[in-house]
């Protein structure tokens, strides 16, 4: 599955994985990661961990040996459950994680289902679990370069996934095309245009610099006010790798990081599977049906799970950095239930334990979640797009700051279901 195809919840979820599995340290080398590819079979794997779990018997320290052998036997249990791998292959992780100080440890599995295929096969046992492979698989692999320019200045820019940075600006030193200063109209003329030949080599010399190098660049779109853009492109100043790759010139009206963020909403065509344009619009679409008519979305956790447990969503969107958690609690005594939300700050502080309010006994967490996947689980059961969006974007921003990172377009205006 490739990153364009694969839905923001599930990049979500993935990348909050492995930052956990990253967190996670052995007090040994006994952690074990085994990568299957789907060009083998299981048992190859199977037969690789005995030969392995053999191997095992020979670790000196009697505890290493035991965590180790245990991780082993683990993953073997699991992949029992597999006749063959999935089309992507197989991840598995297991190792003996401290709980405290030494005999705290217990043994952790994590099965991953890799978002796009992997091609190695490895067995690998060390105090960390090995992610290079799995991380690469996340990182954004499409590049676009953006060059905005006139006769007075150049940026340029790469767009990647979710980020758009403006890598340099640099000006022409161009005489002004108004004023000769005392000199003949047609030899003035002539200064100008060697003026701008030499600009557009150096701005050519440094998009070679900044493009070139870039394995995965996708295209390069130029834009600018007037005609100094359509020159330059026809001019074939550009290395003839990067000018093979120009998917559109367009007219603006700024140049620099004005016209930088004008060229991306002018570009949405040939930008439509760009994670970044891809999220601006999430919440461009929201904001439009806020104003049109705002029966239509909602927004705030209570009023967007209300609606949800309804069934009336039919997209929901939750900012990545949303940091809230959701914790069920449960009465020891007369079984009662409070369902709470708390941010990073109350969870820092809190006690696990509550006063019941019906009975004055002691309420004890149940179950605790991230708001995130909560809400996500809810949005499953009644058929809702869930979509999560990073803070990378104006919009982004917007929604976390303006909106507490949770809002909603629903299936229909009104406050139920007719």
């Amino acid at each position: 599955m490739s990153g364009s195809e694969r839905s923001s919840l599930e990049t979500f979820r993935l990348k909050k994985l492995i930052e956990e599995l990253e967190s996670k340290e052995g007090k040994a080398t006994e952690l074990i990661s085994q990568y299957i590819p789907p060009t083998r079979q299981i048992s190859d794997a199977m037969t690789n961990l005995r030969e392995e779990l053999g191997t095992s018997a020979n670790i000196k320290s009697k505890s290493t040996r035991k965590n180790v052998q245990d991780a082993i036997e683990s993953i073997m249990q699991k992949l029992r459950l597999f006749r063959t791998p999935p089309k992507n292959g197989l991840v598995i992780f297991s190792g003996a994680i401290p709980r405290g100080g030494p005999g705290t440890e217990k043994i952790e599995t994590y099965v991953i289902e890799p978002p796009e295929p992997i091609n190695l096969f490895l067995y690998r046992c060390d105090s960390k679990f090995y992610l290079d492979p799995i991380k690469e698989m996340l990182v954004e692999k499409d590049v676009y370069g953006l060059i905005v320019m006139d006769r007075s200045d150049a940026s340029f820019a790469l767009l990647k996934g979710r980020r758009l940075d403006i890598v340099e600006t640099i000006t022409s030193g161009s005489p002004s095309k108004h004023d000769a200063g005392g000199q003949s109209a047609r030899r003035f003329q002539r200064l100008v245009e060697i003026a701008a030949h030499e600009f557009y080599k150096r701005v050519a010399e440094h998009a070679e610099k900044i493009f070139l190098p870039i394995p995965n660049l996708k295209g390069i779109i130029i834009g600018g006010p007037g005609p100094t853009k359509n020159e330059f492109y026809e001019g074939n100043f550009l290395h003839y790798q990067l000018q093979n790759k120009v998917l559109a010139v367009e007219d603006l009206s700024y140049t620099q990081e004005p016209g930088v963020y004008e060229l991306v909403e002018k570009s949405k065509e040939a930008l439509k599977n760009v994670e970044f344009l891809k999220e601006k619009k999430l919440i461009q679409d929201f904001l439009y049906l806020l104003a049109k008519n705002s029966a239509q979305v909602a927004y705030g956790e209570k009023d967007v799970r209300s609606k949800l447990e309804k069934g009336m969503v039919k997209k929901l969107i939750l900012s990545a950095d949303l940091g809230t958690t959701r914790f069920k609690f449960r009465c020891l005594n007369c079984n009662n239930v409070k369902e709470v939300t708390y941010t990073r700050q109350q969870v820092a502080s809190m006690t696990k334990k509550e006063l019941c309010e019906k009975c004055g006994g002691t309420m004890e967490v149940e179950e605790e979640k991230s708001i995130i996947e909560e809400l996500a689980e809810i949005a499953d059961s009644t058929n809702a797009k869930v979509e999560v969006v990073s803070s990378e974007t104006d919009e982004g921003k917007m929604l976390m700051n303006s909106f507490g990172g949770i809002v909603a377009i629903l299936r229909f205006a009104g406050e139920e279901q007719q």
